[in-house]
C-alpha cells in the first residue's frame, strides 16, 4: 500500500492498495462504500483500480483515508464485511479512540451461520473486556446496542471452553402493558414469551439440536427470575436479562445467588421500566448501593451503539429530545 499527499484547491490524498479481490469488497456492491463515505464526510472519492484518491477539506480527506486505511487493514486479515460495518467503523473512526482491528477481530465467538461475534463499537469493546475481567457486569441502555447478545456470546464461549458447568439465562416476567394471566396456557407457556428472546439468541450461536440437548440436561437453563429463589448457582454463567423490571427484593435476590467460580451479566435500559408506579427498579437501586463494589463493573451504552436498523437509533433520539 503506498500513500501520498498532494495540495491544491483543498486537500487531496492519495491511497493505493495492492489486492483487486479485497478492493472489490472494500469498494462495495457498484461502489456502495465509497458513496457513503463521501457522504460521510463531505469529500470526493475518485476511484481508479486500487487507487484511491480522496479530494476535499483537511478533517474529511484525513478520516475518509484513515477509514479506507484500516478497513483494508481488516480485510488483510481475513475480516468478511457485513454492509452494516461500514457506518460501525466509521463512527469508531470518528471517536479516533481505537483501532478499527482492536475492534472487530476481537473475536468472542463464531455463530452456527459461521458468522463471527466480535464487538462493534468502543463501547462493546469496554462492555466485553469488562466481562472477562470482573465477576459481575452490568450493562444499562437502550434497545439494540448489544447488551444481551454480546453477553449470551460470552456465556456460549465460556462454557465451550470449559470455563463454566452450565449457563442460566432469566428474565423477570413482567407485563410490558399487558396481563400475563389472561393469556391462554398454563405457566410455562405464559412466560415463554418473555424468554423466547434468550432463546433465539441461543440459537443463533450453537447448533439448534446440540443447544437443545443442553436444554433437557439441564446444562443450558432459561427460568423466569422468580425460579433463582433459593439457589446457589456455582460453575455458571449467568445472564439476568430486562433487569430494569426487577423489584428491589429480586434484585438482591439475584444478587446473591453467585457462587464459586461464575460470572453474572445484568443487563437492562432504564428509560424502559414496566413496574408499577409504587414500585422502585431493582436495577436503579443496585446502579446507587453497589457501583463502587471492587470487582463490580457497569458499562454505559448509547444510541450510538445501536446495531440494529439505522431507524432505531433515530427513534431513540426523538424519545430523548421528548423526555
Amino acid at each position: 500500500m503506498q500513500e501520498t499527499i498532494s495540495a491544491g484547491n483543498g486537500v487531496v490524498r492519495d491511497i493505493e492498495f495492492g489486492d483487486n479481490n479485497l478492493v472489490k469488497e472494500l469498494y462495495g456492491e457498484q461502489s456502495e462504500n465509497l458513496k457513503e463515505v463521501e457522504n460521510r464526510y463531505g469529500i470526493r472519492v475518485h476511484a481508479r483500480g486500487g487507487k484511491l484518491s480522496l479530494e476535499g477539506d483537511s478533517p474529511g480527506v484525513d478520516s475518509a483515508f484513515r477509514f479506507f486505511k484500516e478497513l483494508y487493514g481488516l480485510l488483510e486479515k481475513g475480516y468478511v464485511l457485513d454492509p452494516a460495518d461500514i457506518e460501525l467503523a466509521a463512527r469508531v473512526i470518528d471517536e479516533g479512540k481505537i483501532r478499527l482491528e482492536d475492534i472487530f477481530l476481537d473475536t468472542v465467538c463464531v455463530s452456527t451461520r459461521k458468522k463471527i461475534i466480535a464487538p462493534k463499537s468502543i463501547t462493546q469493546k469496554l462492555y466485553i473486556e469488562s466481562i472477562r475481567k470482573h465477576d459481575i457486569v452490568f450493562g444499562i441502555g437502550p434497545a439494540g446496542t448489544g447488551k444481551t447478545y454480546l453477553a449470551m456470546a460470552m456465556a456460549v464461549s465460556a462454557f465451550v471452553n470449559k470455563e463454566v458447568n452450565r449457563i442460566v439465562l432469566t428474565r423477570p416476567a413482567v407485563e410490558a402493558g399487558e396481563k400475563l394471566g389472561f393469556l391462554p396456557g398454563d405457566l410455562s407457556q405464559k412466560v415463554d414469551p418473555y424468554l423466547r428472546p434468550l432463546l433465539d439468541a441461543l440459537y443463533d450461536m450453537m447448533d439448534y439440536d446440540k443447544a437443545s440437548r443442553l436444554l433437557e440436561k439441564g446444562a443450558f437453563e432459561i427460568a423466569p427470575l422468580a425460579f433463582m429463589r433459593g439457589r446457589t448457582l456455582n460453575d455458571a454463567f449467568v445472564i439476568l436479562d430486562e433487569a430494569q423490571n426487577t423489584t428491589s427484593t429480586q434484585m438482591k435476590m439475584f444478587l446473591t445467588r453467585l457462587g464459586y467460580n461464575s460470572k453474572a451479566v445484568i443487563t437492562g435500559d432504564t428509560t424502559q421500566v414496566d413496574l408499577a408506579a409504587s414500585e422502585k427498579s431493582g436495577l436503579l437501586e443496585a446502579e446507587a448501593l453497589i457501583k463502587n463494589i471492587e470487582g463490580i463493573s457497569f458499562v454505559y451504552f448509547s444510541k450510538n451503539d445501536v446495531v440494529r436498523h439505522p431507524l432505531v437509533r433515530k427513534i431513540i433520539e426523538a424519545y430523548e429530545k421528548n423526555s
